[in-house]
């Protein structure tokens, strides 16, 4: 599927969830159950209520400590939700910024900043293979389950490693595979959308992280999800840290 396509495919499914919200990966949990299930506690998911689509296949603010005074950037931000809570760990001193390429989450992380008050968190337009981002400017990455859906992710990790600092750290959840899937799933559009069409396998994606210079870390691999979101295909939630050495 060309890149283009792929990107058009993704934002006319993630604006529609912004425009109205429901669970992101097709099934019949609410946002509440498939955030339960993948790391936040009910105090996290009662913070901003309406940033909180479901859409997550892990807690990327969990994975390591973020510190007051950092500078945290979010690699598909949708309506904000790991960035107000991040937003609170880094405190007035510390800084959040939110890039996503559609505008209907955009919007709504703006709304939802405004409402609850975040000043110290801005979201900004652009894709995560082309950050508007300036170079080693940031302390701490975050993403979740958004690097899957990217055409090229050998670019995603090349550009984080471009603007974190040296010494930054990288806090990724997102699906793997654990074997190859069928081409006719690859071009399937709804799985493509769902986080596993666009998957790569476990061991080449952290081989992209060590190649652009990342030391890696796997932190945790959540098998189980496959059986509760994804009906037993051979995936994982892959939870790993990197640093910028």
């Amino acid at each position: 599927m060309k890149d283009e396509k792929v990107r058009r495919l993704v934002k006319e499914h993630y604006g529609d969830i912004a425009s109205r919200p429901k669970c992101g990966c097709g099934d019949e949990m609410s946002p509440e159950e498939i955030s339960g299930q993948t790391g936040y506690s009910e105090e996290e998911m009662g913070s901003v209520p309406e940033a909180n689509l479901g859409l997550g296949c892990g807690n990327p603010t969990a994975l390591g400590e973020i510190k007051e005074g950092e500078v945290v950037l979010d690699l598909g931000s949708g309506a904000g939700f790991d960035c107000f809570l991040v937003a609170r760990m880094v405190g007035a001193s510390g800084r959040v910024i939110g890039v996503d390429m559609t505008d209907q989450m955009l919007e709504k992380a703006r709304e939802n900043a405004l409402k609850h008050g975040f000043e110290n968190v801005e979201f900004r337009k652009g894709y995560i293979e082309e950050l508007p981002v300036d170079d080693a400017s940031v302390d701490v990455i975050i993403s979740n389950c958004v690097i899957n859906l990217a055409p090229d992710k050998s670019m995603v990790f090349r550009e984080a490693y471009r603007v974190l600092r040296p010494g930054g750290r990288m806090y990724v959840s997102d699906i793997v595979l654990l074997e190859e899937l069928p081409q006719k799933y690859k071009d399937d559009h709804q799985l493509l959308v769902g986080c596993v069409a666009g998957a790569i396998l476990r061991d080449d994606y952290i081989g992209l992280m060590e190649d652009v210079g990342f030391s890696v870390r796997v932190l945790d691999e959540d098998t189980d999800i496959s059986k509760t979101q994804y009906e037993g295909m051979p995936l994982e939630s892959l939870k790993v840290a990197g640093r910028k050495e």
